[in-house]
């Protein structure tokens, strides 16, 4: 009986261990905000040389395009990170008190492991979304074939995104 209230205790206490992906989760989240703000920072300077620098070489839609979407695609996976580290830190270090009267707390409110993943998922798939708009917009086209699995693809996406949103509610 002592003995099983000691291993017990050892247990509950050990929770405590989970505190490490919490930290470099938001460590993570953290890179990933300012290299996409860096990201948004080279646009800003593209569009500056673009126009008052004659053009200097700049391919403004693509290489604008590309890092918007890009950053985006970065800001997405920040925010997993972000979600991911908030719920792990509430289901098993301790809820934040002053965090729940806010009105971002149902953003990031988790109650079960089943929630946080349904949360993570979504944002997972949004990631994969615009990731494929990044490669799209990448593409060369160059027979009508390319363009029916484009549009394929499109349509399998939206149908996909139609389920998902439809099965949340």
């Amino acid at each position: 009986m002592m003995l099983e209230r000691i291993f017990e205790s050892l247990l509950i206490r050990s929770r405590v261990v989970t505190i490490l992906p919490v930290i470099f989760g938001l460590v993570g989240a953290f890179v990933l905000f300012f290299i996409a703000s860096y990201d948004v920072l080279k646009v800003i300077l593209f569009t500056y040389k673009y126009f008052f620098v004659a053009g200097a070489g700049v391919d403004l839609h693509e290489d604008v395009v590309g890092l918007i979407i890009g950053a985006v695609d970065l800001y997405l996976m920040a925010l997993v990170l972000f979600i991911f580290s908030f719920g792990v830190y509430e289901l098993f270090i301790s809820e934040i008190e002053e965090f729940k009267h806010t009105k971002q707390s149902k953003v990031l409110e988790v109650h079960s492991l089943d929630a946080l993943k349904d949360k993570l998922a979504k944002v997972i798939i949004m990631v994969l979304v615009v990731n494929f708009f990044q490669r799209v917009l990448q593409m060369k086209f160059t027979t009508p074939v390319d363009m029916a699995y484009l549009a394929g693809s499109i349509l399998a996406l939206c149908v996909g995104l139609y389920f998902l949103h439809k099965g949340g509610h």
